[in-house]
């Protein structure tokens, strides 16, 4: 496992249970539909993200012509210093 893995797993696990905490001691109301469900939506990603390496976001913005992290420079550099 990445760090990058390990990150987006701990992010995700900290936005859904901070909106499970928030709905079980009464602060929120996620029994309606809210914007909240689109955070709920955003933590679950995050969290399968870094198990499965799959990201719908990444995907879209591949199709609309950004570059991954190891071609952003052009020269294949993946030590994360660019040219």
């Amino acid at each position: 496992m990445t760090v990058n893995r390990a990150v987006s797993i701990f992010a995700g696990f900290m936005v859904m249970a901070s909106l499970a905490l928030a709905h079980f001691t009464g602060q929120i109301n996620l029994g309606q539909m809210s914007w909240l469900w689109l955070t709920a939506f955003v933590g679950a990603n995050l969290f399968q993200m870094g198990f499965t390496g799959f990201c719908p976001a990444a995907r879209i913005l591949k199709a609309l012509g950004l570059k991954d992290a190891t071609s952003a420079c052009g020269t294949g550099n993946t030590a994360g210093k660019c040219c």
